[in-house]
């Protein structure tokens, strides 16, 4: 009978590699488990002064930090080496904690302690529930797969030991040193543009770091004074229009010109361009605001943005892009045109005649779409004021933006724009004097005279022109307005609002009621030669 088959065990060296492949599959299999730990667990959410921030720990050959500043960009700090980047996004201003900052007096000391302590208990409770969450992942990846407890408390305690591993490096490593020297991207890439002179800055930084402070406080500040400030509203039949313009990137803005929307209860927004500065992909989620608007909002192209930035605000449900087209809103008839040019450098000069002459025919190319439509239009859009001079005589009111500086005047359709007007209660000063200056007379074929002059209102700067507004001694106000329409779609009043530019604090709101323009249309001036100018010449844009 032959003897049964034997088991023989297996030969030393066979057992100890088997071993050695045994325990390198335990700690792949626990490396892979704390990486899936640590990418759904690494994610915590902290409140710094009015802010909510996003802080985020992944794994890294280089670690480093990054505070990513949406839609501007993101800073890059070299703050330590090792497997371990921190990520810092700032999400959003927080309503109720800005009203308690406000509230409470503001202290700019107090408020950057405790900032400086709520990063860190941030950062501290980020390390824990990422150490957690990996060691977690870790061990039930592990268990999983081998379905043991002796591998599955090996794989926790490699995991402790790689994370503490990783905390020494990042604690050895460290460079507080870093922050003096961030690496920009995105947009910050163009920071120096942006915001002008950085040593400047920098020198006045004690002064810029109290103004920048208080401008977090203004927008809170602005919940409670706009409560306060009357409304010009005639009977139940008007018509209430919003004119903001050259937002400029500024996100402190959305929150003025949403606070005075709801407050006032305005039918349609108007918005006259450059609402981005560099007009570039990353900017396009700055927008995204116009959607909690819930009203009507038409648009129009500044120099400032490109099409991208068109297409993005188009997306928005609410939103409209009028570009060399008519719209009906409310009741009223928009007619809108883009800026011709893209400029995002900043490169825009009145005194050069190509660019005159683009924006010049943009004009024409609006006044021939009114002409040709048939229809009354209401009220016209445009960016730059140059092109306003050619919709004389077509509209009763043509609303435009570009110069960062509040001024109104009436078009004359037979001849060069008129001096500033002085409306009741209003005095005569530098800052309402308008940028139009008169020229040549124009040649023009008889027309039918309006009753009123063409109304040209140009609106200050609703985002205070952006980051650039801190370059002055002092900064641009807020600048947005609400226009009175009646029951016959006339203008009868409007209110202009200004909310203090950074350092300051107050609120300002001027009534104006609109008289009628009773002068009578003068006699068309001859004609001139085709080498004469038939329009009138600006003074240097600052945009």
């Amino acid at each position: 009978m032959a003897a049964g088959r034997r088991h023989h065990p297996p030969r030393p060296r066979f057992a100890r590699t088997r071993r050695i492949l045994h325990g390198v599959l335990v700690l792949v299999v626990a490396m892979i488990g704390m990486l899936i730990g640590v990418t759904l667990g690494g994610t915590t959410t902290q409140d710094i002064g009015p802010f909510r921030a996003q802080l985020s720990l992944v794994p890294s050959w280089y670690g480093d930090t990054s505070v990513e500043i949406p839609p501007l960009g993101s800073l890059e700090l070299d703050s330590h080496d090792g497997p371990a980047h921190l990520r810092i996004r700032l999400e959003s201003l927080d309503e109720a904690r800005t009203r308690a900052f406000a509230a409470g007096g503001g202290n700019l000391e107090q408020v950057s302690h405790d900032a400086v302590d709520q990063l860190n208990l941030g950062v501290r409770r980020l390390a824990m529930q990422t150490a957690g969450s990996g060691i977690l992942g870790a061990m039930l990846l592990v268990g999983l797969v081998f379905r043991a407890r002796r591998e599955t408390a090996i794989a926790g305690f490699l995991v402790i030991a790689v994370l503490a591993s990783t905390g020494v490096a990042t604690a050895y490593t460290f460079k507080p040193a870093a922050i003096q020297e961030p690496t920009y991207r995105g947009l910050l890439v163009n920071a120096p543009a942006i915001i002008g002179d950085a040593r400047r800055i920098t020198d006045r930084y004690e002064e810029y770091r109290a103004q920048l402070q208080k401008l977090v406080f203004n927008v809170s500040k602005l919940y409670g004074t706009i409560s306060a400030l009357p409304v010009y509203e005639p009977n139940t039949s008007t018509t209430k229009v919003l004119h903001i313009s050259d937002m400029h990137l500024n996100p402190a803005a959305w929150g003025v010109v949403r606070s005075v929307a709801d407050q006032f209860a305005v039918d349609v927004i108007v918005d006259t361009g450059d609402i981005n500065d560099w007009g570039s992909e990353p900017e396009a989620s700055y927008v995204n605001e116009i959607s909690r608007l819930k009203v009507p909002y038409l648009y129009i192209r500044g120099n400032h943005d490109s099409t991208v930035t068109a297409a993005a605000v188009g997306r928005q449900p609410n939103a409209t892009v009028l570009d060399d087209s008519i719209k009906t809103v409310k009741g009223l008839t928009f007619a809108g045109i883009g800026d011709p040019r893209f400029t995002p450098d900043k490169s825009t000069d009145a005194t050069n005649d190509e660019q005159h002459r683009q924006v010049l025919t943009s004009g024409e190319l609006l006044a021939d779409k009114i002409r040709s439509s048939g229809q009354q239009v209401d009220v016209a859009l445009v960016h730059d004021p140059v092109a306003a001079q050619p919709l004389a005589g077509k509209v009763p009111l043509v609303l435009a933006g570009h110069k960062h500086q509040r001024s109104i005047s009436r078009l004359d359709p037979y001849g060069p724009v008129a001096a500033p007007i002085v409306l009741p209660s209003e005095s005569p000063s530098p800052s309402s004097s308008p940028s139009l200056s008169p020229s040549s007379s124009v040649s023009a074929s008889p027309q039918p005279p309006l009753r009123e002059r063409t109304l040209l209102m140009v609106e200050g700067s609703t985002g205070g022109a952006g980051l650039r507004g801190l370059e002055s001694e002092k900064p641009l106000p807020l600048a947005l307005s609400i226009l009175y329409f009646d029951k016959d779609r006339h203008l009868t009043a409007y209110d202009d609002i200004q909310v203090g530019g950074t350092g300051l604090t107050e609120v300002a709101l001027q009534r104006r009621i609109v008289p009628e323009d009773t002068k009578a249309s003068p006699t068309p001036s001859p004609s001139l030669s085709p080498s004469q100018s038939p329009s009138p010449s600006l003074s240097p844009s600052p945009s």
